[in-house]
């Protein structure tokens, strides 16, 4: 088995270990985990009976987490996204962590159980008898939910709580998800969308492109009509798949191509500025300062002074 394969067998071990062993039980029925992983992608698929009563509402904190539909559709999360569904919708994905490390939490909820001993607070409403499942989950599909400002507020208190208040705030966030989900008016607007196997082909068709030649300038209007892709599909499906904007990703690839060369290379800066797609020394080196917080001259200097 070569070093690949066998990372991925670790991980795919330490993924089903987390599911089995590390469940933080909260309340009946209701069990939390939390999910980090920094490795090469992998790819699993779940393999559970069709236990329509088993929900599950997986928040992404950091990376990226891609769900292959069995319809062949693909989805993202990206950090702040979140998605639920049951454990019957499971056995017919594929998940991957496409960049290669993911960091999140997984709230699991038997919907039986919690419905014959709810929290206080819950006792007097048909969360768990209709509201998630008829909602979120109908004939057993998955719901993919970009984040906003008020879910992220209770997804973040969920990490960086002192020791002994941390199992309180676990318990009082997961009973305000719960109340936010219940009350939301549920519509297309609020899912994310999905992308066909070709749109996502061509988006890394167009990547490649952007990446491999990065003192090329080419507009988005130019990649559109080039890779016979709407201008808006392009934009939207790119921050998807990429987590960034166009603009934001290729130049956060050509400040680390730029510092590279700085660090490996007797290149001049023009002569960098040039190569990653600056017409000037002086604009390469504002965006450079912008984004490294130093001059490329200076970032230079210290990089031999440290070898």
């Amino acid at each position: 088995m070569n070093d690949k394969l066998l990372q991925a067998q670790k991980n795919i071990e330490k993924l089903n270990e987390i599911s089995q062993h590390e469940r933080i039980s909260l309340f009946p029925g209701i069990r939390l985990s939390y999910l980090a992983f920094e490795t090469s992608s992998f790819s699993m698929r779940h393999k559970h009976d069709a236990m329509a009563h088993m929900m599950q509402i997986n928040y992404c904190k950091s990376g990226q987490m891609e769900w292959k539909m069995g319809n062949g559709n693909s989805i993202y999360l990206n950090p702040g996204d979140f998605s639920l569904h049951t454990m019957a919708a499971c056995k017919d994905s594929l998940i991957c962590f496409p960049t290669g490390q993911y960091a999140g939490l997984t709230i699991y909820i038997d919907l039986q159980e919690a419905a014959a001993n709810p929290p206080a607070l819950l006792r007097d409403t048909n969360i768990f008898t209709k509201r998630l499942q008829e909602k979120f989950c109908p004939d057993d599909s998955i719901s993919f939910l970009a984040g906003n400002e008020q879910t992220e507020s209770i997804f973040s208190a969920f990490y960086g709580q002192p020791g002994d208040l941390q199992r309180p705030y676990q318990a009082l966030k997961t009973l305000e998800l719960l109340l936010y989900l219940a009350k939301l008016e549920f519509s297309p607007e609020n899912q994310l969308t999905a992308y066909q196997t070709e749109q996502i082909e061509i988006i890394r068709k167009i990547h490649d492109r952007l990446t491999g030649q990065m003192n090329e300038r080419i507009t988005i209007e130019e990649l559109s009509k080039q890779y016979l892709i709407n201008p808006t599909t392009l934009k939207s499906a790119f921050k998807t798949v990429y987590g960034a904007s166009i603009a934001a990703h290729i130049k956060q690839h050509r400040m680390e191509q730029g510092a590279k060369m700085l660090r490996e290379s007797e290149m001049s800066i023009a002569e960098i500025a040039q190569a990653v797609g600056y017409d000037s020394q002086s604009k390469f080196s504002a965006a450079f300062k912008g984004f490294f917080g130093i001059q490329p001259r200076a970032y230079r200097r210290k990089h031999r002074q440290d070898q």
